[in-house]
């Protein structure tokens, strides 16, 4: 069979695990601000920290 890769398939594995782990924490990350987004915005505007809005 003929290698597509210079690199060894474990490597390529080894890369295509952290790829997946942070596809995985970007997710719970966005989902974790979609949840509780307005609790940050306004805890930020009590304590006058979103100045910017």
């Amino acid at each position: 069979m003929k290698q597509f890769s210079h690199l060894p398939a474990a490597n390529i594995a080894k890369i295509a695990l952290g790829v997946a782990l942070l596809a995985g924490a970007t997710g719970l990350a966005f989902a974790s601000w979609i949840d509780k987004g307005a609790a940050i915005f306004m805890t930020s505007v009590e304590a006058g920290l979103a100045w910017c809005f």
